[in-house]
C-alpha cells in the first residue's frame, strides 16, 4: 500500500493522472479508492464545470441522476493541502462533514476554499491528492460550453463522461 497511489481517470475527453496523499489525508484517500474500486465513478459525469475555478464529478449520471454514496466522512480540511491548480478535493455541501463520492479538480489557485477556522463557513475543504498528467485534459473540460439543467447550474452542455477510475498502486 502506498503512500501516494496513482489514480487514473479515463473520460471522454482523455486521461488525467491523480497522485492521492494517503499521509496527509488517510479518510479522503481510502474513501477515493473506496468509490474507485467499487466502479461507482464509471459512467457518472462533471457535472460542474467554471472557468477559472475547477471542475467537479463522481456523484451524478448523464442523465444527471444522483448515484447512491456510503455515509459522509470527516472533512480533513486542516490538513494543510491547499487548494491550489491542479490540486484535487472533496465536494461537500454546506455541512463540514458532508463528502461522500464527489470531487472536484481546481483549475485556479482558490485559497477561499483553504481551512481557514473552525465555523462551518470557514472550515474548507479537503485536499487529498494532485494532478500529476493530464491537466491538458482538466483545461480541455474547464473550456466546455455550459448551461443550467434542473437544479444545477454550471453543467456541461455535452456530457463529460469518467469512463472508468482506476488505482494503478
Amino acid at each position: 500500500m502506498s503512500d501516494k497511489p496513482l489514480i487514473q481517470i479515463e473520460t471522454s475527453l482523455g486521461e488525467i493522472f491523480l497522485e492521492l496523499d494517503r499521509v496527509k489525508a488517510p479518510v479522503s484517500v481510502e474513501n477515493f479508492i473506496a468509490y474507485a474500486n467499487a466502479g461507482h465513478y464509471d459512467g457518472t459525469i462533471f457535472h460542474r464545470v467554471i472557468k477559472g475555478f475547477m471542475i467537479q464529478g463522481g456523484g451524478l449520471t448523464p442523465e444527471m441522476q444522483e448515484k447512491p454514496t456510503r455515509k459522509p466522512i470527516v472533512n480533513e480540511a486542516s490538513n494543510k493541502l491547499k487548494n491550489r491548480t491542479g490540486s484535487v478535493a472533496m465536494g461537500r455541501t454546506g455541512e463540514i462533514n458532508s463528502a461522500t463520492a464527489q470531487f472536484y479538480i481546481n483549475t485556479a489557485d482558490n485559497k477561499d476554499l483553504d481551512h481557514g477556522g473552525l465555523k462551518p463557513e470557514m472550515y474548507g475543504y479537503a485536499v487529498f491528492g494532485q494532478v500529476v498528467d493530464g491537466m491538458d485534459v482538466v483545461y480541455t473540460i474547464e473550456q466546455q460550453a455550459t448551461t443550467s439543467v434542473a437544479d444545477y447550474e454550471d453543467v456541461p452542455q455535452e456530457p463529460i463522461v469518467i469512463q472508468r477510475v482506476t488505482v494503478l498502486d
